[in-house]
């Protein structure tokens, strides 16, 4: 027995679905199955049934649909000759059952592109393997997807997933989305863990878009504080109650190293004289995290009675702008974006390029200028990867000119003088 393929609409002007085919002479009937794969008939080598591979004729996807194809020829001929093997009947409805079991992420050529990446994150989410971040940028991808598909009238299935749909997505995001490279990277980091799991679990068999390239991330300056900042912050009185509490906030976060999600697990319960007992809830392999405290986040959590403050990460950004804001923080600084190959120099306010990230930022960095190890640092901020850890480290001018200035401090005395 051999099968074969064909294409439903030869004539057609449009694509058409490929039909997998066999005869089964015992039953006296032939069994047709959609693969659910397209192509334009014009792309079709109808001798050799396969997607035309040479010549003008060629289908751009052609290696991913012959792929597709190949896949039902050899599921066909595992099973014939499993059944053989077994002196089984081999018979159409049992095909059938194995075809649709094997190849049911896409029957009928229905498109389940969007439909696959539901269940991934549903899935995701079920087994708790991401964090409430990690959910949103997810959701926020599928957003842009939908947004590119419609904007740039690009069909979004599995097999379109090509060099084509890369330079088309990549010219969207830092083009009309205004995505700078960073942003754009991780982005689409994101989308390739969607397409290795699609690939895993059987939706797609096309494999093009592993060798697709991600921008490359560069760093970009940030701020970090210094301790003479967090020392004016302190001493600065808001005659508001609102801001005082956000100030507090922010400053414990800059002397402990916490990231603002962590701030809510602070508690009586975990602290124990000068020290905090952190153990995150997600990741039950992580070991408890010891955090010293000195005095100024004693003060503060003893001035909460050890439940900090908190509000809404959103508000608190938006809030803690107007703390610099009524500090006396109204210069301006350099903004840095890079898009692509255009690096752009912005002056913007420096209350506007704070936010709660910049207390973690302000702690690794402070201690990294006064010499402690990484190592050190990253068992109370608990970063697994140095390399991540040493990101926050913000080098500015002055720790620049401190750095030249101690090491290079040469007793000399003239012999001529300088002209």
């Amino acid at each position: 027995m051999t099968s074969t393929f064909y294409l439903k609409e030869p004539n057609s002007k449009k694509e058409s679905l490929i039909y997998f085919s066999c005869y089964f002479k015992e039953e006296g009937k032939k069994f047709v199955y959609s693969t659910g794969e397209r192509i334009l008939p014009a792309h079709w080598d109808q001798e050799g049934r396969i997607p035309t591979t040479k010549g003008k004729s060629k289908a751009a996807n052609r290696g991913v649909i012959k792929g597709q194809l190949d896949r039902y020829s050899a599921v066909f001929n595992e099973i014939r000759n499993r059944c053989l093997s077994m002196q089984v009947d081999f018979t159409s409805r049992l095909l059938k059952k194995e075809f649709d079991e094997k190849f049911k992420k896409a029957p009928g050529g229905k498109n389940i592109f969007f439909d696959a990446y539901d269940e991934f994150t549903d899935q995701k989410v079920k087994n708790q393997e991401w964090k409430p971040s990690t959910e949103k940028r997810y959701k926020n991808i599928r957003n842009i997807l939908k947004e590119f598909e419609k904007d740039r009238k690009y069909k979004l299935t599995f097999n379109a997933i090509t060099s084509k749909f890369h330079a088309e997505f990549t010219d969207y995001c830092m083009g009309e989305k205004k995505h700078v490279n960073n942003t754009y990277s991780r982005n689409f980091g994101l989308f390739k863990s969607f397409m290795l799991w699609a690939l895993k679990n059987g939706y797609t068999y096309n494999e093009e878009f592993k060798e697709m390239q991600k921008v490359p991330k560069v760093i970009i300056p940030q701020v970090a504080l210094q301790k003479s900042d967090l020392e004016k912050l302190m001493q600065h009185d808001f005659k508001n109650e609102r801001l005082e509490r956000v100030r507090d906030v922010f400053v414990f976060a800059c002397v402990t190293g916490l990231r603002f999600g962590e701030l809510r697990l602070v508690s009586k319960t975990n602290v124990s004289g000068d020290t905090l007992h952190l153990k995150e809830e997600k990741g039950a392999e992580k070991e408890v995290r010891t955090i010293p405290l000195n005095d100024l986040a004693l003060y503060l959590l003893k001035k909460y009675k050890y439940k900090l403050p908190l509000i809404a990460n959103q508000k608190q950004n938006e809030y803690i702008k107007e703390v610099f804001e009524k500090a006396g923080y109204d210069h301006e600084i350099e903004r840095v974006v890079i898009r692509g190959k255009q690096v752009q120099r912005i002056p913007v306010l420096f209350k506007d390029r704070v936010s709660t990230h910049t207390a973690r930022r302000t702690f690794i960095t402070m201690l990294k200028r006064d010499g402690k190890s990484d190592k050190l640092i990253s068992k109370i901020t608990g970063h697994r990867d140095l390399k991540t850890l040493n990101q926050y480290y913000q080098v500015d001018d002055d720790a620049k000119k401190e750095a030249v200035a101690e090491t290079f401090k040469i007793n000399f005395q003239t012999v001529k003088k300088a002209e």
